[in-house]
């Protein structure tokens, strides 16, 4: 701090330089050295400036805690960190650039901000998310120390893990703790972060408004709030005893009486599928018929009133396995629901519907068939670029010779059944007759077989085309009747809509002249006519196991492709980021 005084040179200077000195200590408590300059301008004036350094800037714990922060910067920067297991640091690109900015000076010097460092820490288990993954212990022990001995090795060290903390913890909010592409090849949805934005941050540091910074960090969208209110809702259930177990027997059915039904009354009113009314009753009445409906609608069951195995076994899954189940879903939803477009398409292939987002907003439901257990449909996202009405279905390989040849070879009349026909490599048509089908499928297949257009076309008689290297995409079906099932894995691998008409007539609502009418008229002429989307439409293959739904019921579903337990070991394991690129 730089103070000028003017005074005419006589013996009042010194004076005046004395109330120099007070006034420094006055404005700078921690003043501690004084630099003096006289200079003569004029004559019989002189220019005194009094330089006042504050504490901070030479007290020699200061300087040792500044020098012991870029210390710990050099060793992350060298590498030496990553590989040292006793080092707590994990981010080697945004913190050394944050100290970079302060000059290797403390960032946390706001007592508010550390405070709320912590509560957000802390909050991140209501995310599904484990406080330890951001040194939560550790945080605590070196603020303890501190308390009992003011130490600036320790206090270059907290400063340190407290920023690396909340690099760990955005960078979990932001992305997702689980890599999702070290469990699946096929995914297509990993998001980078610009730097210069992240270092903004410093600015929520200073002015201690990192409660903000770290909820602006979670996707901020209902099903992710949804979400986190059903984990609190099952642990608060956890904490209360959890739910009873019902004993293994019989079906039970509308109409019966069972010591058994007292203890399905007891487990459908802790998730409140039923009210807590006759309590003690043995009799399987028209209340206990509809909690046991409503369980089965929120568990992908079908909705019979009926508690049978399938049901019973949903009942008895233990409260824990439902919480782990929601922090699964609560990480799938940091990996995919963050900078959504207004308008997309999501196909929920757990939940067997598909869901039309427009402006926003749900414009748009219907149920879907997905790929088998042995024939998954896959995880990626893409997009939807137009639409073709009365298509053909060339068989993809793995189908055609899993299953199309070997159909073929027990019977030579398959082929016209199925109005199929052969192709050569050029595309052009081959009589099956000059073919040898007694070597097939065992031997190489130089030819293609393509189903014509027409009704019991496999895929109906529109697809929505998203170009794409699985060879999926979303399409009607004659097989309408596997739509009434609760669990719908029967396709083989492609995505079976339901009400596909009303689909493709909302894709071109903003096309002229393509109104339902226009739809129906094009399929009935059975000609094959592709038309293109005004404007490719972002479409997304995803897989939840868990969601709330419009009346804030929490609905769990069958994970048929057993994906909950791998993503669940991530969440359980140890904190590291991903392999490839985080931060451009």
């Amino acid at each position: 701090m730089k103070v000028v005084m003017v005074i005419e040179p006589d013996r009042r200077y010194i004076m005046y330089i004395g109330k120099l000195f007070e006034w420094c200590r006055d404005k700078l408590a921690s003043a501690k050295l004084f630099i003096i300059e006289v200079t003569m301008n004029k004559p019989r004036l002189f220019f005194i400036t009094i330089l006042c350094l504050s504490f901070s800037q030479v007290h020699p714990a200061a300087a040792e805690s500044n020098s012991q922060i870029r210390n710990w910067v050099e060793r992350i920067k060298s590498g030496n960190c990553v590989k040292d297991k006793n080092c707590p640091i994990s981010s080697v690109i945004l913190l050394p650039e944050l100290y970079k900015k302060y000059h290797y000076q403390p960032i946390w010097t706001n007592p508010d901000s550390v405070r709320q460092l912590v509560d957000a820490i802390e909050d991140s288990y209501h995310d599904g998310l484990t406080p330890e993954d951001y040194h939560l212990s550790l945080i605590q022990k070196l603020q303890g120390l501190l308390a009992a001995k003011p130490d600036p090795t320790q206090q270059a060290k907290l400063d340190v893990v407290l920023t690396d903390s909340l690099v760990r913890l955005g960078y979990h909010l932001l992305i997702g703790k689980v890599d999702p592409e070290s469990l699946d090849s096929n995914w297509n949805m990993d998001r980078t972060l610009e730097l210069n934005p992240i270092l903004k941050l410093s600015s929520a540091i200073d002015n201690a408004q990192v409660t903000g910074l770290v909820a602006g960090f979670r996707p901020q969208v209902d099903i992710y709030r949804d979400l986190k209110q059903g984990l609190a809702n099952y642990r608060k259930i956890l904490a209360e005893g959890g739910w009873p177990q019902v004993s293994a027997g019989e079906t039970l059915k509308p109409g019966m009486t069972s010591p058994r039904v007292i203890t399905i009354r007891q487990r459908l009113a802790v998730t409140d599928d039923m009210q807590t009314v006759s309590m003690e009753s043995v009799s399987y009445d028209d209340a206990v018929e509809a909690g046991v409906k409503q369980f089965q609608q929120r568990h992908g069951l079908e909705a019979d009133g009926v508690a049978g195995k399938g049901t019973l076994a949903a009942m008895n899954v233990p409260v824990e396995a439902r919480i782990n189940q929601l922090r699964v879903n609560l990480d799938r939803a940091r990996w995919v629901l963050h900078d959504l477009p207004q308008d997309f398409v999501v196909t929920d292939i757990a939940g067997f519907n598909v869901l039309y987002i427009r402006n926003g907003q749900e414009a748009w439901k219907t149920r879907v068939q997905v790929g088998k257990t042995y024939r998954k449909t896959p995880v990626f996202r893409d997009r939807i670029r137009y639409i073709e009405f009365n298509p053909t279905w060339t068989i993809p390989p793995g189908i055609l010779r899993k299953d199309i040849l070997p159909k073929v070879k027990r019977d030579p009349e398959y082929l016209r059944n199925k109005n199929m026909v052969v192709l050569n490599l050029q595309g052009t048509q081959i009589d099956p007759a000059t073919i040898d089908w007694s070597q097939y499928p065992g031997k190489g297949f130089p030819y293609m077989i393509r189903q014509q257009p027409g009704p019991n076309n496999a895929l109906g008689r529109v697809k929505f085309i998203f170009p794409n290297k699985h060879a999926v995409y979303l399409h009607d079906t004659p097989s309408k009747s596997g739509f009434k099932r609760a669990e719908r894995a029967f396709s083989s691998g492609c995505i079976r809509v339901q009400n596909p008409f009303h689909f493709a007539e909302l894709l071109l609502a903003d096309k002229p002249g393509w109104d339902r009418a226009k739809i129906d008229a094009v399929v009935a002429s059975r000609k094959t006519t592709r038309v293109n989307l005004t404007e490719p439409l972002t479409v997304m293959l995803l897989y939840w196991t868990a969601q709330v739904d419009h009346e804030h019921r929490v609905v769990f579903k069958q994970d048929i492709y057993d994906r909950d337990g791998a993503v669940l070991a991530g969440l359980d394991g140890g904190f590291k980021f991903r392999a490839r690129k985080i931060i451009e």
